[in-house]
């Protein structure tokens, strides 16, 4: 997969999560789990931007590293919402869905650059 298909699927995946925290915020009145699924799961694809102008392999990765590891906290955030009945569990699991896809293709990236993602957020 090419970086700007990431990119793609990275910003799709935001605008997903910025209608979750309007939809928590203003139905459900809940503002400091969605903040943070809001911080999370845009971050993901800033983090693909950024590794896209990286100035070498190792920049690229740790970028990759970074988004890597909140495409798993937006999954436990997402988790989190659910489980406690802010988030229906049709929408969330979907949602789970894609932030897991999300972390399958950055972690493989992170293997095909030979950096670790413990060593990539260096």
């Amino acid at each position: 997969m090419d970086n700007n298909n990431l990119y793609k699927k990275c910003y799709a995946f935001a605008i997903r999560i910025v209608k979750a925290h309007q939809h928590l915020s203003t139905e459900k009145r809940e503002y400091t789990l969605s903040k943070q699924l809001l911080r999370s799961g845009t971050s993901i694809g800033a983090n693909v931007a950024e590794a896209n102008g990286g100035i070498s392999v190792a920049d690229f990765s740790s970028k990759i590293s970074l988004a890597y590891k909140e495409s798993l906290e937006t999954k436990y955030w997402l988790s989190l919402l659910k489980d406690t009945g802010y988030l229906g569990a049709t929408i969330a699991e979907s949602m789970i869905v894609d932030a897991d896809e999300l972390s399958k293709i950055l972690f493989s990236i992170l293997k095909s650059t030979r950096i670790s993602p413990k060593d990539g957020a260096k």
